[in-house]
């Protein structure tokens, strides 16, 4: 059985290495659209044509990070490459086996032999900490062991699924796919995710990155669209979890946060109450102009009368008297 992974790079030399032998090792093959990266991912990519790459394409970035557009290109690379089964994943994320004593690809086999044609993940989050903060080096998989389950909906990964004559997954920002028939397998398999090695790595992968603003209005992106570095809350090693091995990964009681992001997630639902509280300041301005155009417009109306019984009933009442003397 063939699996291929699509995989989508810009500057991602730290991670790409790691990321490819871990799917060969898993039995898939990768299928690379890289981006316009300015650093050594596709030259380190380049490395393992023709063992376990199986292309290699340049995606124009026209100074902009269009994810659902690269997620369309996934898609169209999905009804036309050759593979059984197809992942869709990024450069930062480590697939270990769901099983001991079988690959990944043959657990796949195994799902697609019990009738079902798609697989979610849990995601478990690698995260430096307040103890060690620094892992941006090439063996940062050994010593940034601290992890947390994160699942904030579900199905939330639905990243691998069997053949199909069209896939949709843009419609979802990547996260979800759909298409006719679809049968969800009934156990989630285990994804690590290595977001950021430390604070000033988080910074260069993403704050000069330009994000479509459609898509940042539609939601999409999330606190990587407004990142700053002095948002990041590293937690201590005792808020977290001791990576042990794959087969001992923990996901009960997910979080349905990142700790990174809280702290931009206060931000935001900060400034949706100012809004809030700016539009319902705005409605009571117009309620009260309203009253006050009501409350003028009404001694405009008296005062009007007033004039008109003063001043025009007696002119009313003499041309009548002269209308009769005429007549």
């Amino acid at each position: 059985m063939r699996v291929v992974a699509i995989l989508a790079t810009y500057n991602e030399e730290r991670f790409i290495a790691d990321c490819l032998e871990n799917l060969f090792r898993q039995g898939i093959q990768v299928y690379l659209i890289d981006n316009d990266s300015t650093d050594n991912t596709v030259a380190i990519a380049s490395r393992y044509l023709a063992r376990g790459v199986i292309g290699i394409e340049n995606f124009p970035r026209a100074g902009m990070f269009r994810w659902s557009s690269i997620l369309k290109r996934k898609e169209r690379l999905a009804a036309t490459l050759e593979a059984d089964w197809f992942m869709h994943v990024d450069a930062d994320e480590i697939y270990p086996s769901p099983w001991s004593g079988m690959t990944l690809a043959q657990a796949l086999a195994e799902v697609g032999a019990q009738g079902y044609n798609a697989v979610n993940f849990v995601e478990f989050t690698f995260i430096p900490t307040l103890e060690a903060p620094d892992h941006d080096h090439p063996g940062f998989q050994k010593t940034m062991r601290w992890y947390y389950p994160f699942l904030p909906t579900f199905p939330y990964m639905m990243r691998a699924w069997k053949r199909q004559p069209e896939v949709e997954m843009a419609w979802s920002g990547g996260h979800l796919i759909r298409f006719p028939g679809i049968r969800l397998y009934t156990q989630s398999f285990p994804m690590r995710h290595y977001h950021f090695l430390s604070v000033p790595h988080a910074a260069r992968k993403y704050v000069l990155r330009h994000y479509d603003p459609a898509e940042v209005r539609r939601g999409w992106h999330g606190w990587r669209a407004g990142f700053n570095p002095e948002m990041i809350r590293l937690p201590s090693q005792a808020e977290l979890r001791t990576y042990i091995s794959d087969d001992q990964l923990d996901a009960s009681k997910p979080r349905v946060h990142h700790y990174f992001s809280e702290q931009w997630e206060m931000e935001e639902a900060k400034q949706r109450q100012r809004g809030q509280s700016l539009a319902a300041r705005l409605v009571q301005k117009e309620q009260g102009l309203e009253r006050r155009i009501r409350s003028w417009g009404a001694r405009l109306l008296n005062r009007y009368g007033r004039i008109r019984r003063r001043y025009l009933l007696p002119v009313y009442r003499r041309l009548r008297l002269r209308s009769d003397e005429l007549s």
